[in-house]
């Protein structure tokens, strides 16, 4: 018995390989010495694996299958590694799901086998998802925008292609073109792709394919000269893992290729696996290979789940098989799958390849390396990782944000032997030129003219569009050959509109279109511009008439409603404000309600003539006059010199100013023939039958003489540098008006991802911001008159002066009338603090504010030392002394010490210097300078020296 625990238990395990093959041989190898390697450090494990190989070529599915098969029916194996092929595992996965056996693969990298599929699948490899995001990033280092991949027409091939054009698109590059090539393809099959490519602009591809079929790509490219410095070759890692079993003449014509695999850490471990191979001599290459390491790994991780799980060699369970049932339904269900499948999940460890974790059936993916083929064979320019991008070293504590600048590359040698990466892209060599559409047209042929010479039969193009294009292609850093294809029909009348021309070059008919075509936002979802050259936007032009201003009401154009309305809101604040100042200190402003608001009014507007005859006493009230002069001589000014011009000077004002009068008239306008411009004057509600075409300027000048209601037009509307060109010839009779409808000028038309856009826009900076733009204006241009621009500010509904011309003057005269108003309030308040300041129970804070209102209400006496008038009547009625007390005191008189008889009463101090007289009946004290005159306080009597006139 204690023998019998000391004896390990075997399980079987299949393998299926192509032993053909010498990555066969070195898959096997790999796996012999995994578990040799394994049992030699773990001789206490009580489970030995014990393998069954089955060989099986890589397009045999059928034999992949059988193989299988015989494995789960025969020998009843508890798991399976392989197979090498992706297109040989899709079989073998639902043969392994329905017996319940894990399907381990090392290999077989297409994405379409996901583990989701199957739960007993398996890959220990890095699936061919996982590298498109290091392939885009080269693409994307090195700006190019159309990439074309060769791949093999099988699941392999296939499987990578939605996700590597998903993440191609995420950095703007196209896929113009999928190279499918047939993965038993002759040489002859592969040559004719190849020319087929060359006849393309591109020239980036991505090759995807094994190295058997990579081998004979390459060395094909090499002998068509698709090897060059105009192309860039970039290979995925079913290429880059396997290069060490291709032949060096391959390796060789492969000059300059960028390829990706994934990073395998040179840890301590690896470096001695190596040292073992290398004594062992079991290959003649003793070169690692990254399968090779991921099946190491397989067999590794499946042995130390088996010990984990303590799996027996027990039989398959059979259930009910129908009698006439077939070979794939004759085989049983592995009562260990389950477990075995719950330990392979839960094993982890340090592999060879690295660390060995799986994640739903999955090994987690690595950084990868970019190598760049030289000599005889691929050194390491930089590293790929999903968190940092391409960077040149690989460092585990790298933090930088992620990158795909080309600067963190090293040094690349690329095909050609050069170190200048390509530009991805060329016009053929094969004698075609490109062909650019131009359109035809009748009027305006300083832009663009063609015309024919039936003697030769040929055309010529010729204009300022023509000139332009020309000396954009000669600025290039490389020659384009082209030429010029009218968009005509046969007998040389225009073949449609600018948009059907557009239209042409999305269809593939044109290369490009060159001429005044604009750029507009339906055309663009269809095909793309350059930047433009020209000026942009639409305008209108209408004729213009003389106007000498003679109007009943001409008196109010110098200023617009809003200055107008602000004068006279600035000119009654400020006339109340004065009020406010001297109504207190001044007999001018007091008097009855009435009287007092119209001595503001009056003082306001007599202020803005100079002719008020108020005195102002309030030193504040001056100040703000000051200020207030100061605007009202400069309105003044203002509004006579605009005055004069509107009734003096011949104007030349334009018939219509506004496009809504042309719709509320109905008048007809004009338009260019074929121009995007109908479109637009029908979305501005324009009636279809009220649009007339032109086609010349001298067309258009006919139309307006006519007249709107004799088969002419009152407006045109036309993009700017037609405009321009217009009123350069007919400077007297029209201007341009309105507001400018945005568009974005002249451009050239490429089609949709065309590679030329982006050189030919640089281009066309370097053209508009040089001298070569002036010479060819000044070549189509310079000979014509030239009028003034027009500003279509200056036409609007008047010439008047607006507010934003004098919004500072009445700032000033605001700031300063403010300013004296906190100084007049701080002033009043001073004075009557007392007020404020009362703590009696009856004075609450209305009344306060009532008592100041009535302070405010009542004169101040001490500014009317002259004249100081009394409320009440007969005021010497009883006793004088204290009428004359009350007098004295309310008007805060210093004591007098001089005495005054008035009636046999006692005697009243009174001022020495001013005599105070009383009139009983008129209830005034009057103040007589010099002298002190005795006066009768009774009505009949008569005092000499004194007349009823001094009473």
């Amino acid at each position: 018995m204690a023998q019998n625990q000391t004896v390990p238990t075997n399980v079987d395990v299949g393998v299926v390989l192509n032993m053909h093959t010498s990555f066969g041989k070195m898959v096997l190898s790999y796996i012999s010495m995994a578990l040799s390697d394994l049992y030699a450090s773990n001789s206490h494990y009580r489970t030995r694996l014990v393998l069954h190989t089955r060989d099986s070529t890589e397009d045999d599915i059928v034999g992949a299958a059988a193989t299988a098969l015989d494995l789960l029916k025969n020998v009843e194996v508890k798991a399976i590694i392989g197979p090498p092929y992706s297109v040989q595992a899709n079989f073998l996965i639902d043969l392994g799901y329905k017996a319940q056996v894990p399907i381990i693969s090392y290999a077989a990298t297409s994405p379409s086998l996901s583990s989701i599929r199957s739960p007993y699948f398996i890959r220990v490899t890095q699936k061919d998802s996982y590298q498109v995001n290091a392939i885009t990033a080269i693409v994307q280092a090195f700006g190019w925008r159309k990439v074309v991949p060769i791949y093999v027409d099988n699941e392999f091939g296939k499987g990578i292609i939605p996700f590597l054009t998903d993440a191609l698109d995420n950095v703007n590059a196209r896929v113009p073109y999928r190279s499918v090539i047939p993965s038993m393809a002759t040489d002859d099959q592969i040559v004719a792709e190849l020319y087929k490519l060359m006849t393309m602009q591109t020239r980036v591809f991505i090759v995807h394919m094994l190295t058997s079929l990579g081998s004979r790509l390459f060395t094909k490219a090499k002998q068509l000269g698709m090897m060059s410095e105009d192309y860039a070759w970039i290979i995925t890692d079913g290429i880059t893992n396997d290069m060490n079993s291709m032949d060096t003449s391959v390796i060789e014509s492969m000059l300059g290729v960028i390829g990706v695999k994934p990073y395998v850490p040179k840890t301590k471990e690896l470096h001695e696996f190596t040292t073992r191979r290398q004594r062992r001599n079991l290959i003649l290459n003793p070169e690692l290979n990254i399968f090779g390491l991921w099946a190491y790994d397989s067999v590794t991780a499946l042995a130390m789940a088996t010990e984990k799980a303590r799996l027996t060699n027990d039989k398959f369970q059979m259930f009910n098989v129908p009698r006439n049932a077939t070979d794939l339904e004759r085989f049983g269900i592995s009562k260990d799958g389950p477990e075995l499948l719950q330990a392979l999940s839960n094993t982890t460890f340090k592999g060879l390849a690295g660390n060995f974790q799986l994640l739903d059936g999955q090994l987690q993916s690595s950084p990868y390396e970019i190598v760049n083929l030289v000599g005889h064979g691929a050194r390491v320019v930089g590293y790929w990782t999903k968190e940092t991008g391409i960077v040149k070293e690989l460092n585990s504590s790298n933090t930088k944000a992620y990158s795909t600048s080309k600067n963190n590359y090293g040094s690349i040698i690329w095909p050609g032997d050069t170190t200048s990466p390509p530009k991805g892209w060329k016009i053929p060599t094969n004698g075609k030129k490109l062909r650019i559409g131009v359109p035809v047209k009748d009027g305006f042929s300083e832009f663009l003219q063609v015309s024919w010479n039936s003697a030769s039969n040929s055309t010529e193009v010729k204009g300022y569009c023509i000139d332009v294009f020309d000396a954009v292609m000669a600025k290039l850093p490389y020659g384009i050959p082209y030429e010029y294809i009218p968009f005509a029909t046969p007998d040389h009348e225009s073949a449609g509109s600018y948009n059907d021309l557009v239209y042409q070059v999305y269809l593939g008919n044109y290369d490009t279109a060159v001429g005044d075509v604009t750029i507009i936002a339906n055309r663009s979802q269809y095909v793309d511009f350059t930047l433009p050259y020209t000026e942009s936007g639409v305008s209108m032009v209408v004729p213009i008439k003389v106007s000498k201003g003679k109007n009943a009401w001409a008196f109010l154009k110098p200023l617009s409603w809003e200055l107008w309305l602000t004068t006279f809101c600035s000119f009654v604040f400020i006339g109340f404000f004065i009020w406010l100042l001297e109504h207190r200190v001044n007999e001018d402003f007091r008097g009855p309600p009435s009287h007092q608001v119209g001595m503001i009014f009056w003082f306001a507007f007599s202020t803005m003539v100079f002719a008020h005859m108020e005195k102002i006493k309030n030193n504040l009230a001056r100040f703000v006059l000051i200020i207030c002069f100061l605007v009202v001589l400069i309105l003044i000014q203002s509004y006579t010199a605009s005055l004069t011009s509107t009734l003096t000077v011949h104007q030349l004002l334009p018939t219509v100013t506004d496009v809504n009068q042309l719709l509320k008239n109905k008048k007809y306008v004009g338009y260019q023939q074929g121009s995007f411009v109908y479109d637009l004057l029908k979305r501005m509600n324009f009636d279809e039958s009220r649009l007339v075409q032109y086609k010349s300027l001298e067309a258009c000048d006919e139309l307006f003489s006519k007249g709107s209601g004799n088969g002419g037009i009152a407006a045109a509307f036309d993009e700017i540098p037609f405009m321009k060109l217009f009123l350069a010839k007919y400077c007297s009779k029209y201007t341009m008006v309105g507001p400018t409808y945005k568009t974005d000028g002249f451009a050239f038309v490429f089609p949709m991802g065309s590679p030329l856009v982006a050189d030919v826009s640089r281009a066309i900076l370097n053209v508009t911001e040089g001298e070569k733009m002036t010479e060819i204006e000044r070549a189509w241009f310079g000979g014509k008159s030239r009028c003034p621009d027009s500003d279509t500010s200056l036409f609007s509904d008047t010439n008047s002066l607006g507010l934003e011309s004098f919004w500072g003057l009445f700032l000033i005269a605001g700031l300063a009338a403010f300013l004296a108003l906190i100084i007049y309030v701080i002033s009043f308040l001073h004075e009557h603090w007392t007020v404020l300041r009362c703590t009696d129970r009856d004075s609450s804070i209305w009344s306060k504010i009532v008592k100041l209102l009535r302070l405010f209400d009542d004169k101040h006496l001490s500014f009317h030392s002259r004249n100081i008038e009394l409320t009440g009547r007969n005021i010497c009625d009883g006793d004088c002394t204290d009428r004359l007390k009350k007098v004295s005191s309310h008007g805060n008189f210093p004591q007098i010490p001089q005495s005054l008889y008035l009636n046999n009463s006692p005697q009243v101090q009174v001022n020495p210097v001013e005599n105070m007289m009383i009139d009983s009946q008129a209830e005034i004290v009057e103040v007589v300078e010099p002298e002190i005159e005795l006066v009768n306080l009774n009505q009949n009597s008569q005092t000499a020296g004194s007349t009823n006139e001094n009473h």
